[in-house]
């Protein structure tokens, strides 16, 4: 019967290393990947890792990621053992309770801790950043730590203490000589725990941070939203460091056994393990941007930016804080509600890069300050395209960052320009492509499509009109089964994946940039002609620099390297005839240049009512197409 099980164990076993090691497998060799794809390989490169040594952000998410991780560690592995040989001195009552206590966090979600934390940090006015991240990592380690060691302490033999005394020794030395060798495995695991959890964190430290301080986990996060093959780079660096501590740690009793110094070595498993992490987070911080030294406008002032994720050039900021001698600061947010949220609890930020409706409602609710026109030189170099949109008509709150349109991206070799035109956004309800067709994930972008098929205006404040737009969805994921996507959508059009797909012009661009056999189509009936725009908030601290990088960003290598690097249409006149133009990234590609003067394409509203409404019906569609899968 043994011999019969082995084999079926032993495929067990291959196949669940396989599962937990193929996509990491899959991550480091796509990190050498000479194109942008993170699914197709089209040769080998380092250009990725030199991307990733060249843009101080990773470096600085990197430097933090271990930094805090062996720091939290070191502090909660002493707090955590000491408190628990204390409670395993306490009365039964006080150890239970606290045991309870300890028990607690760890079966506690860990959204509720990371915005109890928040919360706690916002009420005492603390201003969150590495302390506060920090101290939160320390929190949460504390627990694992406890639960490691009061095992260990449970099977010593309770008179250990007081034997050691009697026989001369000092309370102090009957801790660290007898109590604490005997109790080092738990301690051990304690501490390698804490070090995992610290890394490996992400809600909590989403949560407690600010400044524009991040973890690997938070950068990682924010650039996943868009193409970028560095986050291969940032995570194969982070594994081999990784790798280093646990062979290190490995190797260390193994090499002491071999010279018969088990007892002395296993005192000293720990300390090995902290200099690896505390030597990588010092080659880390080596690589890290020291400040430009010089007399420059603005040197040695801060500029907080809160924008999009993977939403700015490779130079720009550099090249901004090179000719300033100020310090950028940027955080990212993945949408605009993320965004409204801090705004609303009063965060302090310069610069804000909001979507029309949202530029709308901060106005509306006094979040924006004016701009000082004398102190901006721009609107001259902006195409009249995005002057005067209807959220601020007169550009007094905002000027424009990128703009462009919402279309269907296609295979040619599956649907034809003229099946296009005489459906429109009806295509997707062509059973000819069931299961082959993508749709975004967003509620306003949705249902803009399907009250535009419906020859509705997509701001129409009809129950009626909505409710037709809620069938008609729920009738396309029914029906037509779609895989609804975020901007994963991006690559997988690149890769020609599905025959349709509802997409945002600048993603567009880069889809048909990188296969010519993918098409972008603006049905006759309209879409959404969307603006994201540079504001000022009301509590900016520094609006003078905020003036200073505005200008900054419309001017032309500025504009140019935000537009060529994220692939959106650039604000900039002269840039977008340049990128469009012969010889440009986007020649010929007409995703890049959106539609302008047609009279069914429309700017969103906002309407507090009815994106409220929107909102529960999308989650419905969501639902059905659940259901129908």
């Amino acid at each position: 019967m043994k011999k019969k099980k082995r084999p079926v164990l032993k495929a067990l076993m291959i196949l669940m290393i396989v599962f937990f090691y193929l996509p990491i497998l899959y991550m480091i060799v796509f990190s050498f990947n000479d194109g942008k794809s993170l699914t197709a390989f089209t040769g080998f490169s380092l250009r990725w890792y030199q991307h990733m040594l060249e843009t101080g952000g990773m470096l600085e998410a990197l430097y933090t990621t271990f930094s805090v991780a062996v720091i939290a560690s070191v502090v909660s592995t002493a707090v955590g053992t000491f408190t628990a040989i204390g409670l395993s001195k306490s009365k039964k009552i006080i150890r239970d309770l606290m045991e309870q206590v300890d028990n607690l966090p760890m079966m506690n979600p860990e959204i509720v801790t990371a915005i109890g934390l928040m919360l706690l940090f916002i009420t005492f006015r603390v201003e969150k950043g590495y302390m506060t991240m920090l101290l939160s990592h320390i929190a949460f380690c504390i627990p694992y730590v406890i639960l490691s060691v009061m095992p260990k302490i449970r099977s010593l033999d309770p008179d250990l203490a007081d034997a050691a005394m009697d026989l001369g020794a000092t309370p102090w030395q009957a801790l660290i000589k007898v109590i604490i060798p005997q109790i080092m495995p738990g301690i051990i695991s304690g501490g390698l725990i804490a070090f995992t959890m610290s890394v490996d964190d992400f809600i909590i430290s989403y949560f407690v941070t600010g400044g524009g301080v991040k973890n690997l986990s938070i950068m990682v996060y924010t650039m996943s939203r868009r193409i970028n093959p560095s986050i291969n780079a940032a995570s194969t660096l982070m594994i081999g460091i990784i790798t280093i501590v646990l062979v290190t740690i490995n190797l260390v009793p193994l090499l002491a056994a071999k010279k018969q110094k088990s007892m002395k070595a296993g005192k000293k498993i720990l300390i090995p393990a902290a200099a690896v992490c505390a030597c990588a987070a010092g080659c880390i911080l080596f690589f890290r941007f020291g400040d430009m030294q010089g007399k420059r406008p603005f040197e040695g002032q801060i500029l907080h930016i809160y924008n999009w994720g993977e939403y700015t050039g490779e130079n720009i900021i550099g090249d901004f804080e090179e000719y300033t001698g100020a310090k950028v600061i940027m955080e990212n947010y993945d949408s605009n509600e993320q965004m409204y949220i801090k705004v609303a609890n009063e965060e302090p930020y310069d610069i804000l890069v909001p979507s029309d409706y949202m530029i709308q409602r901060l106005i509306a609710e006094g979040y924006l300050q004016k701009l000082d026109q004398s102190k901006l030189n721009c609107m001259d170099k902006l195409s009249d395209a995005v002057k005067g949109l209807p959220y601020d008509p007169q550009n007094e709150y905002s000027i424009p960052y990128f703009w462009g349109t919402v279309g269907i991206v296609y295979d040619k070799n599956k649907v034809d320009l003229e099946s296009l035109e005489q459906e429109g956004y009806n295509i997707f309800l062509n059973e000819k492509y069931q299961g082959d067709i993508y749709l975004y994930d967003s509620e306003r972008d949705s249902f803009m499509m399907a009250l535009k098929a419906l020859g509705y205006s997509m701001n129409t404040e009809n129950p009626e009109e909505l409710s037709e737009a809620y069938e008609w969805l729920a009738g396309c994921v029914k029906t037509m089964k779609p895989e609804i996507v975020t901007d994963e959508i991006i690559d997988n059009m690149a890769q020609g994946r599905r025959a349709l797909g509802l997409m945002y012009s600048g993603d567009a661009a880069y889809v048909v940039s990188e296969n010519e056999n993918m098409g972008f189509y603006l049905p006759k009936s309209g879409t959404n002609l969307w603006s994201d725009a540079m504001v000022i908030p009301r509590n900016a601290k520094n609006p003078e620099l905020a003036h200073a990088f505005i200008n900054f960003a419309c001017d032309y290598e500025g504009a140019y390297d935000n537009s060529s690097y994220v692939g959106y249409t650039s604000a900039n006149q002269e840039v977008m005839e340049v990128l469009s133009g012969p010889g440009g990234d986007f020649e010929g590609i007409n995703a890049y240049i959106p539609r302008t003067g047609y009279g069914l394409d429309e700017v969103f509203v906002y309407n507090e009512k009815t994106r409220k409404e929107i909102s529960n019906m999308w989650s419905r569609v969501k639902i059905v197409a659940s259901n129908a899968n």
